[in-house]
Parts: structure tokens; C-alpha cells; sequence
């Protein structure tokens, strides 16, 4: 993630234990560990990212998200992170509730995938969009749910989850300053810290 996501740590209880689901290289594990003393561990299930992990001193498992997280009781975590994760798997809303089971918050992150330059990308080359965000082609993408801030909200809603906080990130003109007007067309990442 290029945002600055400093904000996550205030939302984080020094000293608590934390699980990150999809932990990439361990960084944001290692900044919570040496910044609010947390106890955590990370899932992650590609063999490099599992070695910067390791590199950094991070506890990782190697685990399948897919597979779900049933090996977890409940409440075993204060907060459960999942960044940049949910779109690339099978059935986000499933591991979305394994989540605030075995955690009594959680914090997502994902891609708005309908932000404007997303949108005017597919509408003027008629091509999938390929940017600094989303930077795959279509045919090696590890997004295979493509949806958006309203999306999201509305899922929220239908599975009776509360939204404590929410971030919309972004860069650049004009999205800074209309992010707050139309969150859905100017938000590049969004970030929801939630509980049941």
C-alpha cells in the first residue's frame, strides 16, 4: 500500500494481540509490534513474503485464507488486520465473519475499484485498467472480486456489521479534495475498522 496508513496504529490497543491475515513482508506486523508492543502473527501464503517476514523477527504461518480460519477460536485476538486481501479471495464475506469471530474488531483494507480513473480508464481504452494501484493485467491479477466502497458498505450492512472508523485514502488533485463529497468516485483505498 503507497498510503499512509499511520492512522491504524490509533486504532490498535498497546499491548494487545493481533493477527494480520495476508501479512505480505510482515512491515505493517513488525511497525505494530515496535510501536504499540502488540503481540502478533501473521498468516501469509507466499514462500517470499513469508521470508521478509522472518527477516524482520515477524511470527508468520503459512496458511490458505481460502481455506478459512476455523483453527481459531473465538475471540482469540483483540483485532484481526486483512489489507489489500479481500479482493483476492474466494468468498471475501465468509472470511469477512471468521474474522470478527476470532477477533472483537477487525481492520480491512481494499481498492476502491470504482474510482474515477479506474472507471475512465476502462471507459476510454476499453481495456482493464493497469495503474500504479492496480497493477496487474487482467490474465495474472490476484483480484478476482472486483467492487467498491458502496459495495462494501452494502455488504456491511446485509451482515449486520458495524463500522467504527473509516479511512478513504488517495493521491493527487482533484481526489484530496472531493474524497469526503463522493468517496466512491475519488477514493483509491478504503480502510473500515469494524466489529459485530
Amino acid at each position: 500500500m503507497n498510503h499512509n496508513i499511520d492512522f491504524i496504529e490509533q486504532w490498535i490497543e498497546p499491548g494487545s494481540r493481533v493477527l494480520d491475515v495476508g501479512c505480505g513482508d510482515g512491515t505493517l506486523l513488525a511497525s505494530l509490534r515496535d510501536q504499540r508492543k502488540v503481540l502478533g502473527y501473521g498468516l501469509e501464503i507466499d514462500p517470499k513474503s513469508i521470508g521478509s517476514c522472518l527477516e524482520k523477527g515477524v511470527n508468520v504461518i503459512e496458511h490458505d485464507l481460502n481455506k478459512g480460519l476455523k483453527n481459531f477460536a473465538d475471540q482469540s485476538f483483540d483485532t484481526v488486520l486483512m489489507t489489500h486481501t479481500l479482493q483476492a479471495l474466494r468468498y471475501p464475506h465468509l472470511v469477512l465473519d471468521e474474522i470478527l469471530r476470532i477477533g472483537g474488531k477487525g481492520i480491512v483494507t481494499f481498492p476502491n475499484f470504482g474510482n474515477w480513473r479506474t472507471r475512465a480508464y476502462l471507459s476510454l481504452r476499453g481495456r482493464m485498467p493497469v495503474t500504479k494501484q492496480l497493477a496487474y493485467q487482467w490474465y495474472d491479477t490476484p483480484n478476482i472480486h472486483f467492487f467498491t466502497y458502496a459495495d462494501f458498505e452494502a455488504l456491511c450492512k446485509e451482515r449486520t456489521i458495524n463500522i467504527l472508523h473509516r479511512q478513504f485514502l488517495t493521491h493527487g488533485f482533484p481526489d484530496r479534495l472531493l474524497k469526503s463529497v463522493w468517496p466512491n468516485l475519488f477514493t483509491e483505498t478504503a480502510v473500515y475498522h469494524l466489529s459485530r
